[in-house]
């Protein structure tokens, strides 16, 4: 691959992203909360399950699992 092509596949993707967070912002509540039940169903089937705790690490941590493991539809 030359440098002028790595270059170019970079711009495309970070176009991209552009649009993607275009998309993200407009998003509406129910796109919004579907999209959250879609991440808990998922955390659901990977066993990924929120203890009985209020500490706010774990709640952290258990959307940073959520959110590696996500794959949007």
């Amino acid at each position: 691959m030359e440098i002028s092509e790595a270059k170019a596949y970079i711009e495309r993707w970070q176009a991209v992203e552009k649009i993607e967070q275009k998309e993200r912002q407009s998003a509406t509540l129910a796109e919004n909360w579907r999209h959250l039940n879609l991440i808990k169903q998922r955390a659901a089937r990977l066993g990924i399950v929120r203890e009985n705790d209020d500490g706010e690490m774990e709640v952290f941590l258990l959307w940073a699992r959520l959110k590696a493991n996500y794959v949007p539809s």
